[in-house]
C-alpha cells in the first residue's frame, strides 16, 4: 500500500453541548480526556499514525480553537490545522479538506474523520480504513462507514445496505440503499432486526476525483468553493479568502448536501467496536460501575444510590438516595440531570447564553 498518496480530514468544530459544564467553547470535547490518557482528537490522530503519515493529516477546527488544537496535536504540522471562521455545517468542512488535500495531490484518495469518537478492535478498524481508501483510489465510488448496530440506537442516523459490492478486500462492503433519519425506539428496533440497517458513523472515504465529480454534479456551489481556496492555500491570503467565502455559503451537511443525492456510495461495513460520545451517558459505555450501577469518575460515594453517574474530579460529590442522575463537577459549576434528559442539556447552555452572565461558564 502506497500511503503517500493516502490522507485524512478530521473535523474537530463541534462545541460539545451535551458535556457541559466540563466541555465548553474554549476547550470543548474534542481537547477533553474524556475517555483514555489523551485528549479525544489526539487519539484520533493517534490511531491512523501506522496508515497515513502527520503530513498528510489536516484538522480543520473553529479558528478560535487552532492553538488549543495545535497543542494537543505536537506531531502535526502547524500549517495542517484550519480554523474555519464561522461554522457552515460538514460539507463546506468536506469541501475545504477536499481542497488542502487537492493541494498537495490530485490523485490522492483521503478519509474524512472525526475528532470525538472512541473506537476499539483497533486492527479491524485500520484494516477496514485501508481497504477502503485503496478501493477509493481503484473506483469512481464515495463510501461512507457503517458499524454494526449492537442496540437500537434513537441518537444516531442509519444506513440501509443493499447487495454486497465484490471487492478481493478482507473488509466487507455494499451498495447503499438509503440513508435513515435518526429514527424512535420502535423504528430503531425495526432497522437493527432487519438485518440490513447500520449506524451512519460520520467516516467517509473517497478520492479527490470521485468528490470532485460528485459535488460538481450534485453541490456546485462546494466545487466553487474549491476552485477558489486553491490558489491561496498555504499563503498569507488564506484566511482572508476562507472568511470571504465562508459568508456566502448556506450550512448543509454533507449527508444532505451530497450522500443522499448520489448514486455510486458504497458501506464499509465496519466491525470494530465504536461510541461517539455524544453525551453524559456515554461514559457507562468506558468505566467500571460499582454493585449499584453507579459510574463515579473522580472523588465520588454513594449511599443508598443507583444508576447514576458522578464526575468530579476536583471535589468530593456525595449522593444519598438518588437514582439515574447524571452529577457534574467542574470549572466550578454543579451539574444536576436526569440521565433521561442528557440531550437537554444542550438547550440548557442555550439559555444560560440568553442570560448573559455566564459567558466564562461556556
Amino acid at each position: 500500500m502506497n500511503t503517500s498518496s493516502h490522507y485524512a480530514v478530521i473535523m474537530a468544530g463541534g462545541r460539545g453541548e451535551r458535556f457541559w459544564p466540563l466541555s465548553t467553547s474554549k476547550r470543548p470535547k474534542q481537547l477533553l480526556d474524556l475517555v483514555g490518557e489523551r485528549a479525544l482528537i489526539g487519539q484520533a490522530v493517534e490511531r491512523i499514525a501506522d496508515l497515513i503519515p502527520p503530513e498528510n493529516v489536516f484538522v480543520i477546527t473553529n479558528a478560535d480553537l487552532v492553538k488549543a488544537t495545535c497543542e494537543a496535536l505536537p506531531e502535526l504540522p502547524r500549517a495542517n490545522v484550519i480554523g474555519e471562521p464561522m461554522g457552515r455545517d460538514t460539507a463546506a468542512a468536506v469541501a475545504l479538506g477536499c481542497a488542502l488535500v487537492e493541494s498537495k495531490d490530485p490523485k490522492a484518495s483521503f478519509a474524512i474523520l472525526t475528532a470525538d469518537q472512541v473506537m476499539g478492535d483497533l486492527p479491524v478498524f485500520k484494516k477496514t480504513l485501508s481497504d477502503a481508501l485503496n478501493l477509493a483510489q481503484e473506483q469512481d465510488v464515495l463510501i461512507t462507514m457503517g458499524i454494526q448496530p449492537a442496540h437500537p440506537d434513537t441518537g444516531f442516523g442509519y444506513i440501509r445496505a443493499s447487495e454486497a459490492h465484490e471487492t478481493d478486500t478482507v473488509s466487507s462492503f455494499f451498495k447503499v440503499k438509503r440513508f435513515e433519519e435518526k429514527p424512535n425506539l420502535a423504528r430503531a428496533k425495526e432497522f437493527v432486526d432487519s438485518g440490513e440497517c447500520f449506524w451512519n458513523s460520520g467516516m467517509f472515504i473517497w478520492s479527490v476525483r470521485s468528490l470532485r465529480k460528485a459535488m460538481l454534479r450534485h453541490c456546485p456551489p462546494l466545487t466553487r468553493l474549491m476552485d477558489l481556496m486553491l490558489p491561496h492555500i498555504g499563503k498569507a491570503t488564506f484566511d482572508e479568502k476562507l472568511l470571504a467565502e465562508y459568508e456566502n455559503l448556506s450550512k448543509i451537511s454533507i449527508d444532505y448536501a451530497l450522500m443522499e443525492k448520489a448514486d455510486n456510495i458504497l458501506m464499509a461495513k465496519g466491525e470494530f467496536s465504536w461510541d461517539d460520545v455524544g453525551s453524559w451517558p456515554a461514559l457507562e459505555n468506558h468505566f467500571p460501575k460499582d454493585d449499584q450501577g453507579n459510574t463515579v469518575i473522580g472523588n465520588g460515594e454513594m449511599l443508598a444510590s443507583d444508576g447514576n453517574i458522578v464526575y468530579s474530579r476536583e471535589h468530593l460529590t456525595t449522593c444519598v438516595g438518588v437514582s439515574d442522575l447524571i452529577v457534574v463537577q467542574a470549572a466550578g459549576v454543579t451539574l444536576v440531570c436526569a440521565k433521561d434528559q442528557s440531550q437537554s442539556i444542550k438547550q440548557l447552555v442555550k439559555r444560560l447564553h440568553e442570560r448573559g452572565d455566564c459567558g466564562d461558564l461556556l
